[in-house]
């Protein structure tokens, strides 16, 4: 990162929290499986990508030798919210769209697939 100028701490400032959404949220996904994944690992990749963006711009503003231009970080100081923005909406629509059977969740429901509500048996007491 020292390269383009950037010190490794603030990668590892801008970086490691958009990274640990992106862990937890994969492990998330593959325990509790929710109605929409494809949106959730989407919203996912854009929040990380979001985070990313300032880097890859520096990087290719540096190997197309626009990096004297401020035009150039004005148009990122626009973009990169409206990104992080997309992901939140994307994560929005997951949480609120429901599964092709009807329910909140994807998979079998409450029904466990056979059409009858299955009984849950606890032992209380």
């Amino acid at each position: 990162m020292e390269a383009i100028g950037i010190p490794w701490f603030m990668a590892v400032r801008h970086l490691g929290p958009p990274l640990l959404l992106l862990a937890v949220g994969g492990a998330l996904l593959v325990w509790r499986r929710p109605a929409r994944p494809g949106l959730v690992w989407a919203a996912l990749g854009t929040n990380l990508g979001a985070a990313a963006l300032p880097y890859l711009w520096i990087g290719l503003q540096l190997l197309t030798d626009q990096a004297e231009r401020t035009v150039y970080g004005l148009v990122l100081t626009l973009v990169q919210p409206g990104v992080a923005t997309v992901a939140w909406l994307l994560l929005l629509a997951a949480a609120l769209t429901q599964g092709a059977d009807g329910s909140g969740r994807g998979g079998e429901g409450a029904t466990g697939g056979s059409g009858k509500a299955e009984r849950t048996h606890e032992n209380i007491g």
